[in-house]
């Protein structure tokens, strides 16, 4: 440890870390663009700049020595930030007008209102499978998404093209995203400072349909998002509001709140039935989860000759938007033709999702519009709603109700943890006091497993993020009996650290979201998907036992070989 002087006062500093590292430990503030914990430091913006021992310098790449004297904010310090967020301006002026965006919040810090800088040029925007949408003028070349993309996620789908001021976040050749590898998992949007990357917007489309008298809106919420939400509205990260999501929600105008975690449980007894089969009658193994609708597409594209491995089950927003459009249309004598289907999910890949063609078994499209965590706190503040002061309200009935193990979806390992505490139940053919299966718990980019279940060495691993996903599979190629369940989420953290989150995310705050998630799980009075009430109703009712005809019909699905170019 070596001492160092910040803004007057000494601190200890560890004689490898930079100076914006010791200034955060600190909980000094210095505003960042390019920064972000989990990549590689490039000074790009130089938005960080300091005064050290008299001298102007970038602190997220600058080491810290010993005895030196650093300045954070003067007004020297400041007038250079603001010179150079104005260049960044330049070429699209009204990047002050983005609701969400930390060059818009360093620009209110610094009182900036406007840029005397004029647009160099006129670059491409455009939108890419009703996913994202880019608008290079908003772009810094800060070079977040870019990174993203090739080094966190393996995808490679965007890249530098072109140079000076004509450059480029572009895909390869400037080809259409939808022409590529891209698996729209959105990553590259959850770290974009500027809002040149961001989801496509339907909050407009959701709203016109809420006011439309013949409409039945129908609003599902994803896992994740009763522990993410909150931060849209100001509220610390790691907030636990289920209960206040709901009164927003029906404080807008849906006419029904359900619970995409009910059609996580509905998964779960899918699925682990597929396990079970699979393991008892020599079906092909190992079997991979299909829950990431990011991950299904990159194994379509990287990974084709897996298809007879992952699960035919279809993910929870679609098994509840076939539900929707079914059990629920048939039990409350409505048309599936005026309901409209809307999820909040943390997700982008999921936009994607329930537009392929496949996802229509109800004879419709089972989800209409699909909205981010984003997206749905901008409509919270868009209706004007007091979140914070909100009282709770639950889930409406016949697909409200769920349990701990669909609550764990949102974190990498969830649905692991979930698929084994049904498991276990079926094979041991007893009830299990033994609920928390913590083995493929936590933030290790794989995790492996080892359980003997009625007399049977179960083998399983969890993987998270694109990079890990061709780690595993490397694995499983060199070796293919070694596992018997995998578990992969394209997402860094899984749900809880999706593309449609709140900005930007890291390993720290991915911690805190997955700490509330276990925290509901622990506390809730089911636990296990197979002891969900309205789950063994909707069987006993309409589907018939899992696994059956009935069920496969509505709850399974196919893959594609996709290009890998």
């Amino acid at each position: 440890m070596i001492n160092i002087t910040i803004n007057k006062k000494v601190f200890e500093a560890n004689d490898n870390e930079t100076i914006l590292d010791t200034c955060k430990r600190n909980n000094i503030y210095i505003p960042t663009l390019c920064y972000h914990p989990d990549l590689k430091k490039e000074a790009k913006c130089r938005i960080c700049i300091v005064e050290a021992n008299g001298k102007i310098v970038t602190s997220c790449n600058t080491f810290v020595q010993k005895d030196m004297i650093i300045i954070t904010e003067n007004e020297k310090i400041n007038e250079h930030r603001k010179t150079l967020l104005e260049l960044m301006m330049g070429n699209d002026p009204k990047l002050l007008e983005e609701a969400e965006n930390e060059l818009v919040d360093i620009a209110k810090k610094l009182k900036i209102s406007k840029t005397p800088f004029k647009k160099l040029i006129d670059k491409p925007s455009r939108g890419y499978g009703g996913v994202l949408h880019v608008d290079n003028n908003k772009c810094i070349m800060c070079g977040k998404c870019v990174q993203k993309c090739q080094i966190t996620q393996e995808v490679f789908a965007i890249c530098y093209d072109k140079r000076g001021v004509n450059t480029l976040v572009t895909p390869y050749l400037q080809k259409k995203l939808d022409d590529t590898v891209c698996i729209f998992c959105g990553q590259c949007s959850l770290s974009c400072p500027t809002g040149a990357i961001k989801e496509k917007d339907y909050t407009e489309e959701v709203f016109k349909a809420i006011k439309d008298p013949t409409k039945h809106v129908i609003v599902q919420s994803a896992p994740s998002i009763r522990a993410t939400i909150g931060e849209t509205q100001g509220m610390p990260v790691g907030s636990k509001v289920t209960g206040k999501l709901v009164t927003a929600l029906k404080q807008m105008g849906f006419d029904k709140v359900v619970d995409t975690n009910f059609a996580a449980d509905l998964t779960i007894i899918e699925e682990g039935t597929e396990l079970i089969d699979r393991i008892q009658n020599k079906k092909p193994l190992p079997l991979f989860t299909s829950c990431s609708p990011g991950w299904v597409l990159f194994m379509e594209h990287f990974y084709p000759e897996l298809i007879p491995n992952v699960s035919s089950c279809k993910s929870p927003q679609q098994m509840m938007g076939t539900m929707i459009k079914t059990y629920y249309a048939k039990k409350n004598n409505i048309n599936p033709k005026d309901i409209v289907s809307v999820s909040i999910m943390p997700c982008t890949a999921k936009k994607f999702e329930a537009q392929r063609p496949e996802m229509n078994t109800s004879g419709y499209q089972d989800v209409d519009y699909v909205l981010t965590t984003r997206e749905a706190g901008r409509m919270i503040k868009k209706a004007k709603i007091d979140f914070k002061n909100l009282k709770d309200s639950d889930f409406d009935p016949l697909l409200g109700e769920s349990t701990g193990a669909a609550v764990i979806f949102a974190a990498t390992g969830g649905v692991m943890e979930a698929a084994l505490r049904f498991a276990a139940e079926v094979l041991e053919n007893k009830k299990l006091e033994k609920i928390d299966f913590t083995e493929v718990r936590g933030l290790a980019g794989i995790k492996e497993a080892s359980l003997t279940i009625a007399g049977i060495e179960l083998n399983v691993a969890v993987a998270h993020g694109g990079s890990n996903a061709h780690k595993i599979i490397k694995l499983v190629k060199e070796n293919p009996s070694k596992y018997h369940f995998i578990e992969i989420m394209a997402c860094p953290g899984g749900c809880i650290g999706g593309g449609g989150q709140p900005l930007s995310t890291s390993k720290n705050i991915i911690q805190k979201r997955t700490a509330a998630i276990y925290d509901i799980d622990k506390n809730l009075s089911y636990r296990k998907s197979q002891d969900n009430p309205e789950i063994k109703q909707i069987y006993q009712d309409f589907l018939g036992k899992p696994g059956g005809h009935k069920a496969h019909e509505l709850l399974h699905t196919y893959y594609i070989k996709r290009n890998k170019v």
